[in-house]
């Protein structure tokens, strides 16, 4: 997933710059004299953004089967970071020749040797599915431009066509015109602040003497045989045009919101009426809550001894612990983990952005700092855990020391490595290499693993945490429930409002993931998670209390599971989205699509599962803490 910054912050650091005469770690703008190299190098082939998305698989860009053309000096492999190599991207070196300010024509790249049959066909099928070259210069992403029918305003959009259909028949672009924008700079320098390219299919005679062969203008449409007898000249047009964008800026045209007036509406609308409803729940509940325990604690001072009535019921049994509780400790701990993460992870990543110490030219930024934060944080899930789990009256702290390091971590690396067997048997450029697989192992080994107990060290260290009214021994009885208020109806009730807080929001957040489209808008993926957190915490917290109204103690797995019921809401979208949105014609994409939507769901699941459960326990004892019992 391309998940990037807008660079209007970079306007800020060019003027700094000025001043200070320096620029931030990562930000420093290349300057390039006429006649200097400027490196093109390629990425990985995916479905392009422009049309419904037909697969999910990625493919290196000289993958075997595809006979591109190949640098002299032979591929080099462009250093990356965790996050990117995660996400995907496979940088390498390209026979382009691009030289600063020197225009040149009908460029012969190379001529490949005979393609067999079976790759002529893959060739045409990935151009049936619409597959697009990906590649950079100087940071900037090759791209072509749209124009947006909404405010007839043009912007680039990333890639450019393998090929197109051309009556009803593929025909594989092997013409790329470059048209690279530069802006002229002091003393005979220039900054690259675009990069387009315009793709053509044009049929090729091959000279019978072995030289050359020429460009014509009035080539036709090449279609590429499935014979095996059939060759492919691939040629390039390089053009360089003066811009007067300023490097600080070359972002923009770039990033571009589709009809922004809906999206700014449907974002605003759904958070100002998430905010009012959690708004009503907080004061009607405030409100009975507070006149309950009026009541109760004026009962306490008059001499007729009453009986108790309403939540008050179940004091002596509320703080019972739950069946399972080892399981739940270690689902309650591994979401803690995941929010501290998360939140994290947007806050510093929007600050960071905002202060120009990021680029989106730095790819894969913000999913290196995800998994730097979830081996950090993992000290949160062994103290959480183990507090909970003491609590509950827990006694196998081995067991649960265990589990908080290994359960959810293991689940989570066995999903994704199940899925990354079937991106291998695809060839797909996006299957993880062994060597970052092993990286990451060792990373959870060193870090994660030594954090995860040390937190259940100091978790089990620490006191007892004492509920504020003692149980009994005897569990008291609970009376038949209205149907709202059983288990299922209840849990899939509460998961509703959580899941309307974020849906507007991952609907563009699915885009720029299965679209390969660039995501910028940190702050309001930030704010939307401040509301989902707010939300779950609310509607938890009002389900609890309706149930102990009823007499039903049982809240714990409640609790956690009627937050948690978002994520079960989230992957019924991305199955609504499958449907809808993509047309996946292959059993591989459904099952990767499938898969990955799963992780994602279950992550999002224990994250709001943990909040839920926490907020509850919360409410309860601050609650019952506030009323005279004997």
């Amino acid at each position: 997933m391309f998940s990037k910054v807008k660079s209007g912050s970079l306007l800020l650091l060019a003027a700094s710059s000025m001043v200070s005469g320096f620029y931030l770690p990562g930000m420093a703008p290349h300057d390039f004299a006429d006649g200097d190299d400027v490196p093109l190098y390629v990425n990985s082939l995916t479905p392009m953004s422009n049309s419904q998305v037909k697969s999910v698989i990625s493919y290196d860009y000289y993958f075997d089967r595809l006979h591109f053309c190949q640098p002299k000096e032979g591929l080099q492999n462009q250093a990356e970071s965790l996050g990117s190599i995660l996400f995907g991207d496979r940088i390498f070196t390209s026979p382009f020749e691009l030289k600063m300010g020197q225009e040149s024509t009908c460029n012969v790249l190379c001529v490949t040797d005979k393609i067999p049959a079976e790759d002529a066909q893959f060739l045409n099928e990935l151009i049936t599915d619409a597959y697009g070259i990906n590649g950079m210069v100087d940071g900037l992403p090759l791209a072509y431009q749209v124009k947006d029918e909404h405010t007839d305003e043009t912007f680039n959009r990333i890639g450019f066509e393998l090929g197109t259909m051309a009556d009803e028949k593929p025909a594989l672009n092997n013409h790329y015109v470059f048209d690279v924008r530069y802006h002229k700079r002091p003393n005979n320098k220039n900054r690259v602040v675009g990069v387009l390219v315009y793709p053509a299919s044009k049929d090729r005679v091959l000279p019978k003497d072995g030289t050359a062969p020429t460009c014509g203008e009035k080539d036709v449409t090449f279609h590429l045989k499935e014979d095996g007898n059939d060759r492919v000249v691939y040629t390039y047009d390089v053009i360089w045009t003066a811009s007067d964008t300023p490097w600080a800026t070359r972002w923009d045209s770039y990033l571009h919101i589709l009809d922004p007036s809906i999206h700014w509406f449907s974002l605003v609308n759904s958070i100002v009426i998430v905010l009012f409803l959690a708004g009503m729940v907080a004061m009607i509940l405030l409100r009975a809550l507070h006149k309950d325990i009026s009541r109760y604690n004026a009962m306490e001072a008059q001499e007729d001894v009453q009986e108790d009535y309403g939540w008050k019921l179940v004091h002596a049994d509320v703080f019972r612990p739950p069946t399972r509780p080892m399981l739940l400790s270690v689902l309650v701990g591994s979401g803690s983990q995941l929010i501290a993460m998360t939140g994290l992870t947007l806050g510093v990543y929007q600050v960071f952005a905002v202060l120009g110490f990021l680029s989106p030219s730095n790819r894969g930024s913000l999913g290196t700092m995800m998994v730097i934060f979830f081996m950090i944080f993992s000290c949160i899930s062994g103290f959480t855990s183990a507090r909970l789990y003491k609590m509950n009256g827990g006694e196998a702290w081995k067991m649960n020391i265990l589990l908080s390091a290994t359960l959810f971590p293991g689940t989570i690396m066995g999903g994704l490595t199940g899925l990354n067997f079937f991106l291998i048997g695809s060839d797909s450029s996006g299957a993880v290499p062994f060597g970052t697989m092993v990286a990451v192992l060792a990373l959870w080994a060193v870090i994660s693993v030594p954090l995860n107990v040390g937190g259940s060290y100091l978790g089990f260290r620490k006191p007892r945490i004492e509920h504020p009214v003692r149980t009994n021994q005897i569990p008291r009885q609970i009376p038949d429930q209205p149907l709202y208020l059983q288990s299922i109806p209840s849990i899939l009730m509460g998961g509703i409002l959580p899941f309307c807080a974020i849906f507007i929001e991952l609907y563009f957040v699915m885009n720029s993931i299965w679209f390969h489209r660039i995501y910028y808008g940190i702050g309001f993926l930030f704010l939307v998670f401040a509301v989902l957190l707010l939300t779950c915490a609310q509607v938890t917290v009002l389900m609890c209390y309706f149930h102990l109204c009823n007499e039903d103690y049982h809240w714990s797995w409640r609790a956690f599971l009627t937050s948690a019921a978002c994520g079960l809401y989230v992957y019924l979208y991305s199955i609504l989205y499958y449907f809808t949105k993509l047309e996946i014609n292959t059993l591989t994409s459904t099952i990767l699509y499938l898969g990955y939507s799963a992780i994602i769901s279950m992550l999002l699941a224990l994250l709001t599962g943990a909040i839920g459960y926490l907020a509850c326990l919360a409410f309860l004892r601050k609650i019952f803490a506030s009323i005279k019992v004997d």
